[in-house]
């Protein structure tokens, strides 16, 4: 500038010293001297307090579309819309692909998994089958036991009586009580999905899939107890049964003995009489003879008969009655339990067959949900942007979003905001956080578009420091404070740098130098007025002040003449914080924090 100065005409050199001049009064307000320099007229009037900072441009509400597909290596991006696309309705009605991820691998575990599964299809068929087969068989087999022991009792009670076979099995406590056994229904083939599963209950009493049912309620002896059967060796003691017909017919054939004897022996006796006085032969007497002597042994044999089956016969076989009674219950016992044995085996196959079928049927429907996921598609219209949006938009470290990047679980791939509602997140450094309230109104200004200034309001104040600068500057403390914008421009997209002037209050009527007027001495502050060709070091009060002005409470008064720099003879406190009181220490400017700090401090 001086040099080009100097190569003018002098009248034009003049002229533009002049106006330099004047507009350095001009804009400080005061005057230049050589002796006191550059000086600015303290200023009465109201004084705006104001936080001004960086930030960036993002939606309200938004969606983020995230990668779903798992992998610790992550997935690659094979084909993405462009940035900026504006999805339309058409897009979401027609299931537009968005985002395409490599699936090939999945579908390698799809194939592999395939053919796992119909193995395990095949498993749970045959599990099923056996268990309806072995179901049927222990129905059977319980039947037949059944049916052995009823027809046991039957013999006992035909040969003994009902009422003296019930009262041995009483005193034995032989109690079998079957349960009536259902038919089985006709296996049928597994069912593409299992039905629920076999229960098994308690109380060791079974049902499955409607089928049998049989309780184990049978009760007998484990030590057998000794019937004396001798006392019931009376027909007259006896029910109608076998025993007792036995019986009646042997002493039937004892009395007919008996009645033919008596017959014999009167027959022999007039026989005698008559042969004594010749009118029989000797040949006839002595056929009489023989025949009493055939019914002497008939009787004989009657009553040996009668003895042998009353002492022997009839204890054996109700003994054996008996015997046979018992080993069938205790064969039905065991029928029971080996039925529960090969049940509950059954059971447990088809359970671990439905077990492993569910299993790898989740696992093929996670591999089918997986390879659908890979094929981001158009749920909502609005504009594309990558990755998360604002602060969230590279994903701490990880590639840029792009075709051929790779993306791992839960990080945001693209976001469509909402372009009606927009906010501007700023970050408050914590020396001036405590005077950012919800509610105060904000100018902002977008750095693509200085010239065009938009209204809003802070909406939200963080109640703890950002947790993102905990890595990046562990000592720089600042607080996320969300603005919402007032009729968002058209022009105004996501992702845009602003600058945000918070207006905290206005002070009214007071008196205010620049922030450069002020200069710490011994740890308090003076001013230097102006006055001749000299300066008067004042002590001042200093109040509220922004990136400009500081108020001045007590010490100077309107109209004087404040020089802007202290004389170089003043030996400045090396400890006090510069000619802004209270400002912060500045922040290194960072990605994800405004490139420069506040020059609007509080």
């Amino acid at each position: 500038m001086i040099q080009f100065i100097l190569k003018q005409p002098r009248w034009l050199k003049a002229v533009e010293i002049v106006a330099v001049a004047a507009i350095a009064w001009w804009f400080f307000g005061g005057s230049t001297t050589a002796s006191n320099g550059t000086t600015f007229a303290a200023r009465r009037g109201d004084l705006v307090i104001s936080v001004l900072e960086g930030g960036s441009v993002e939606a309200l509400e938004s969606q983020d579309i995230k990668c779903e597909v798992r992998g610790y290596q992550g997935v690659k991006i094979l084909k993405i819309v462009e940035e900026g696309y504006q999805v339309t309705d058409d897009d979401v009605n027609t299931n537009k692909v968005l985002v395409e991820l490599d699936s090939s691998e999945l579908k390698k575990m799809l194939t592999q998994q395939d053919i796992q599964f119909e193995s395990t299809v095949a498993s749970l068929t045959e599990a099923r089958q056996a268990f309806d087969i072995q179901l049927n068989q222990n129905v059977s087999d319980l039947r037949a036991a059944e049916q052995k022991a009823k027809f046991a009792r039957m013999d006992f009670e035909k040969f003994m009586g009902d009422r003296v076979a019930h009262e041995v099995t009483t005193s034995l406590a032989i109690e079998e009580n079957p349960q009536p056994t259902e038919a089985a229904p006709k296996p049928a083939s597994a069912p593409a999905v299992p039905a629920a599963s076999v229960t098994n209950d308690s109380s060791r009493s079974y049902t499955s899939r409607g089928t049998a049912s049989f309780s184990l309620t049978a009760a007998f002896p484990s030590t057998r107890t000794v019937i004396d059967f001798t006392k019931y060796a009376d027909a007259t003691l006896l029910g109608d049964g076998e025993a007792k017909q036995k019986i009646r017919k042997l002493e039937d054939e004892l009395q007919v003995a008996q009645k033919s004897i008596a017959q014999s022996i009167t027959k022999l006796e007039g026989t005698q009489r008559l042969h004594s006085k010749g009118f029989l032969s000797k040949v006839e007497l002595q056929t009489d003879e023989y025949v009493l002597e055939n019914d002497k042994l008939k009787l004989a044999t009657a009553e040996t008969a009668r003895s042998l089956f009353l002492k022997y016969e009839f204890i054996k076989s109700s003994e054996e009655f008996l015997g046979k009674y018992v080993e069938a219950v205790n064969e039905l016992g065991r029928a029971r339990k080996a039925a529960v044995s090969k049940y509950a085996q059954a059971e447990a196959k088809v359970k671990a067959a439905e077990g492993r079928y569910n299993l790898e049927a989740r696992q093929r429907e996670d591999i089918i949900a997986q390879i659908e996921k890979c094929s981001v598609r158009a749920r909502r219209p609005g504009l594309v942007v990558y990755g998360g949006g604002g602060s969230m938009r590279y994903y701490y470290g990880n590639e840029q979003i792009r075709e051929g990047a790779l993306v791992r679980e839960q990080q945001p791939i693209i976001t469509i905001p909402d372009m009606s509602r927009m906010i501007v997140k700023v970050r408050i450094h914590e020396t001036y956080i405590k005077k950012i309230k919800k509610g105060q109104q904000v100018h902002i200004t977008a750095d693509a578009f200085p010239d065009n200034t938009l209204e809003g309001e802070v909406t939200k104040v963080g109640v703890l420091p950002d947790s993102q600068m905990r890595w990046n500057d562990p000592d720089n403390k600042v607080y996320l404070t969300t603005i919402s914008i007032h009729n968002a421009a058209n022009w105004l997209k996501p992702g845009m740098s602003t600058r945000s002037e918070i207006l905290v209050k206005t002070l009214p009527d007071v008196v205010y130098v620049p922030m450069q007027a002020v200069t710490p001495i011994g740890g308090k502050q003076f001013c230097f007025v102006a006055k001749g060709s000299g300066q008067e070091q004042r002590e001042v009060e200093l109040g509220e002040f922004n990136d400009e002005f500081i108020e001045i409470k007590k010490g100077i008064v309107a109209g004087e003449n404040i020089c802007l720099r202290a004389p170089p003879s003043i030996e400045k406190d090396s400890s006090a914080p510069g000619l802004k009181p209270d400002a912060p220490r500045k922040s290194k400017p960072d990605s994800e924090s405004p490139a420069k700090p506040a020059t609007a401090k509080l």
